[in-house]
């Protein structure tokens, strides 16, 4: 209980510390989990497929993933020690995230409940436009990312960067260019039908996703790996991060390869 109570009472005062702009973040983050609760309840008496997997999936997907995209981008603002969240830049960087993030929730699930899909449909002007817009919508998301870390950077530039601070710019930067690359692939090539690997639904072949989601979550992982530098490389955490870095785009370029 003891060690309960001293837990509880670092969450009140970190939670005291979020801006007003990151605490909405948070609420938002955690309305998108409890909407994905709901859908998944919902889901379980609703027994219609598309493309051999049920029509709700996709939906449940987007809003887990826009879930820990927003949890993300307020943590990562405290690995990298900085105060941007204090800036009117960040108010914008955050309007841009919830905008095009909850345009796509909203849309994939609208679809996903006339049973129709969202993505490929382009069985007459009006969703062949959607999906356009969805393309849109998805670059604006990822280019929030890209934008906070020149936030970040212009904050602390003038400095010695510490690694875990470098971490969260280039996973952030590395979010924004390898995920619209393979977005842009993905929206070229439409995976296989059918259920794929358990969870993720991914299939081994002729198929982005796996490239996607490396390009999207490195905006968690790089910052991860930063974190592992600066705490247990010392004086080689910055070259531990840079290589830790590279491996990483090779291995989302092995993926991309593979899939074609």
């Amino acid at each position: 209980m003891k060690y309960m109570y001293k837990y509880q009472e670092w969450i009140g005062l970190e939670w005291q510390l979020l801006s007003l702009t990151s605490k909405f973040l948070v609420g938002y983050g955690l309305l998108m989990l409890i909407t994905l609760i709901l859908t998944y309840i919902w889901s379980l008496n609703d027994h219609r497929f598309i493309r051999e997997v049920g029509i709700w999936v996709k939906p449940m997907k987007f809003m887990a993933s826009t879930a820990l995209f927003a949890l993300t981008t307020v943590w990562v603002l405290k690995v990298a020690h900085s105060n941007v969240d204090q800036t009117y830049a960040y108010d914008w960087i955050v309007a841009l995230l919830v905008t095009t993030s909850l345009f796509e929730v909203v849309y994939i699930s609208y679809q996903a409940s006339q049973g129709s899909g969202s993505h490929y449909n382009v069985s007459d002007s009006f969703h062949a436009f959607m999906f356009g817009v969805m393309a849109i919508a998805a670059v604006g998301l990822t280019a929030s990312q890209a934008w906070l870390a020149w936030e970040i950077w212009k904050e602390q530039k003038s400095a010695d960067i510490p690694v875990e601070t470098l971490g969260v710019i280039i996973g952030l930067v590395l979010t924004f260019v390898l995920s619209t690359i393979s977005g842009f692939m993905l929206g070229g090539n439409q995976p296989p039908a059918g259920q794929g690997l358990p969870i993720v639904g991914w299939h081994l072949y002729k198929d982005i996703r796996p490239a996607h989601f490396l390009g999207v979550h490195a905006q968690q992982l790089i910052p991860l790996w930063g974190l592992i530098a600066a705490n247990f490389m010392g004086s080689f955490g910055h070259i531990g991060l840079l290589a830790g870095s590279l491996l990483y785009v090779v291995l989302w370029g092995i993926s991309a390869w593979l899939s074609l």
